[in-house]
């Protein structure tokens, strides 16, 4: 894998100064498309601005970097850019690979945010400042692929001897400009590379990516409106070459994507006075009407221009159910009810600010777990379902809980469903809810179910392959249609989640097997990360640490030089259920002691290591022998104890209890019987 520049901290809003403006002034069909003979036309014209910039072809430009602080704040302005683009660069990025290439991410003025690629070319992109901080307009470096783009506001290839600088005959770039859903240039995306590793499908990786980035930028930004996916031929919509425009509740345009814009054929200004109704032939009240049914079908509509097109409504009201705006105020909540829910507002924010990032802390320093961090941190409010994969005990639960806590939906719900500890009969209830009457025992009003509660947040559907396969076939039309319909109900209710899963199985195994849908694999499998179980991990000493913090009260204490090499030469089978269990009780048998020795472990740990002592008659420090007046505290009594109050939390469920503790059903068994 190559090596990767740029800063590593990001900043807030998209918003850049100055911005250029490439809609409705200069519309570009959907994937920018520029003919050869404009091409040549281009480079020309920007050749001649070149000299007038005062750029001689001989000339060493000046490649000297923004400052680091500098370039921190730059990435800040342009958050929004910044973290959306990242997962398409390296999308792109491994399309390229071993090309002696290189993927560029600039702001508007063509200042170099991030890179990635090749060893052996970044070698020589240093030697022309292709790095983070250094500026690539026109201006400064004449007649080059980000320059020019951004100059001429189209995707531009410059190639070898067309660059106007001598020094850069060696590259071959092919760059595409970015554009928000205010039709302003807000940055480019570039791949640069040796001329002699040229090939000409590198412009069209380009433009799709470009266009990628584009589209998320432009779903993130209506959190509350109609956005509608449309297309003359219905198996492009999903795709690239949809159009997408997106309306107020109450049908009033907001803004289209390129290709909606093409589609359309008006330009934004001209959008600005049409509705949704006058656009697509269709009342926004027809089109709710449309959804509110149990199997919404493609819509078939007519653009004003009398063209046909197939199109799918996403419905994003701030209220679960469709109203529109002048219902929405009608409704408007009183001025008590604004005022406590100002102060809900506040005393989240003040919550949340005082949190730690929850990643951050999961970061105890092992490699493998940093890669995982890196990748989610990536894809993390992207509309990206996450599959964690890994062995019982690997933590999977607390990474989808610190996904959660980090992302932009931390303020929302997070709901936790575990697919295997739920009976078959009932698990559909529990997802999807049902209403009043929907089968005999149902709670009287009926229940919402678990991926309605989750709704405006995150939904964790743990041991996901344990979902019964019909199950999996509703799962998968909520997923896809994002509506769920509960049992007994005719209606479809919209829901808004983040998807997580984890599984302890092989899902690819399940499949070959007939036992997991693979359509639905697919779509689960947005980022599958593998959690690495505990023997394999590097950081065991601060984890170690960690756990001792969280479950003392007060100091915590040490653990000596021996008990740490018995631990880490265990092989720890329950992982951290295994590890966090062994720590609880040695910190009640250390009692006062500062330091967890050999004689604090559980009987069982130091019999799979092979150091279980002569007598279980161990006395704590603070007991009779060393305090006239107590009673001696056996290992055994506190083993007992311990296996005792996990049996009355998981109701006599003595496998429950085993897996909770870390443990054999044989050793639960063992110890009760003595």
């Amino acid at each position: 894998m190559g090596q990767v520049s740029g800063p590593q901290s990001g900043g807030g809003g998209s918003s850049v100064a100055p911005s250029r403006s490439i809609l409705p002034d200069k519309q570009l069909a959907p994937a920018g498309i520029v003919h050869a003979s404009d091409q040549s036309v281009m480079i020309e014209e920007s050749h001649r601005r070149s000299a007038l910039f005062g750029l001689a072809p001989e000339s060493r430009p000046d490649y000297s970097p923004i400052q680091r602080a500098d370039l921190v704040c730059r990435v800040d302005e342009n958050r929004g850019l910044y973290s959306h683009a990242l997962p398409v660069m390296e999308t792109l990025y491994e399309q390229i690979i071993n090309t002696h290439s290189m993927v560029i991410l600039t702001d508007a003025q063509g200042t170099i945010l991030h890179t990635m690629g090749d060893d052996d070319f970044l070698e020589k992109a240093d030697r022309v400042a292709l790095c983070a901080g250094v500026a690539w307009s026109e201006q400064s470096k004449g007649t080059n692929a980000i320059g020019t783009a951004i100059a001429e506001q189209a995707p531009t290839l410059v190639h070898a001897d067309q660059h106007y600088l001598a020094v850069n005959h060696f590259l071959t770039c092919s760059a595409a400009p970015i554009i928000d859903h205010q039709g302003r240039l807000i940055g480019v995306l570039d791949v640069t590379g040796d001329q002699r590793s040229f090939h000409k499908h590198t412009m069209a990786l380009v433009r799709m990516s470009a266009q990628m980035i584009e589209n998320q930028l432009f779903s993130a930004a209506f959190d509350d409106a109609i956005t509608l996916h449309f297309h003359s031929r219905p198996e492009f919509i999903g795709t690239l070459m949809e159009g997408i425009a997106s309306f107020s509740m109450s049908g009033r345009f907001l803004s289209a994507n390129r290709s909606g814009l093409f589609q359309l054929g008006l330009p934004l200004s001209a959008l600005q006075t049409h509705t949704f109704s006058s656009l697509f032939g269709m009342p926004v009240s027809a089109l709710f009407d449309h959804y509110r049914a149990s199997t919404p079908t493609l819509l078939d509509l007519c653009l004003h221009t009398g063209v046909r097109v197939s199109a799918r409504a996403e419905l994003r009201p701030a209220s679960l159910f469709f109203q529109s705006e002048s219902k929405l105020q009608d409704n408007a909540p009183s001025r008590a009810e604004r005022s406590a829910a100002r102060r809900e507002d506040g005393r989240k924010e003040t919550t949340r600010q005082q949190r730690l990032s929850s990643l951050h802390y999961l970061d105890t320093g092992d490699e493998k777990v940093a890669a995982i961090i890196h990748k989610v941190n990536l894809v993390m409010g992207r509309d990206i379902p996450i599959l964690i994969t890994g062995e019982t005990g690997t933590g999977k639960e607390l990474l989808a809980q610190a996904i959660h806590n980090d992302s932009p939906r931390a303020d929302g719900p997070f709901i936790a469903v575990n697919c295997a500890s739920i009976p078959e009969s009932l698990i559909e209830s529990e997802l999807f809810g049902y209403e009043d009457g929907a089968f005999t025992g149902a709670r009287k009003k009926g229940s919402t179910g678990k991926i309605l509660q989750a709704n405006g947040g995150s939904l964790f559907l743990d041991e996901i392959g344990d979902m019964p396969l019909a199950l999996q076939a509703r799962l998968l039309r909520v997923l896809q249609e994002r509506l769920v319909m509960p049992l007994g109900s005719n209606k479809s209710i919209p829901v808004n989640v983040a998807l997580i899963c984890a599984t302890n199985r092989n899902l690819r195994d399940m499949i070959a097997k007939a036992q997991f849908r693979e359509d639905l694999y697919y779509r689960l499998n947005g980022l599958v990360v593998r959690l690495p179980p505990l023997r394999e991990r590097g950081d065991l000493e601060v984890v170690i640490h960690r756990l001792l913090a969280a479950e003392a009260n007060g100091e915590p204490p040490t653990v000596s030089p021996e008990v740490m090499a018995l631990f880490k030469r265990h092989n720890w089978p329950g992982n951290f259920r295994q590890l966090t269990n062994l720590l609880r009780t040695a910190i009640v048998m250390a009692g006062t002691a500062r330091e967890v020795k050999i004689e604090h472990l559980p009987e069982d740990f130091l019999d799979d290591v092979g150091q279980l002592p002569a007598s279980s008659d161990i006395v704590l420090p603070g007991s009779a022998k060393a305090d006239p007046g107590q009673g001696n505290v056996r290992l055994e009594d506190v083993e007992l104890l311990t296996i005792q109050k996990s049996l009355d939390e998981h109701r006599g469920n003595v496998s429950a209890a085993a897996r909770a503790l870390g443990v054999s059903r044989n050793t639960i068994y063992r110890k009760l019987q003595k």
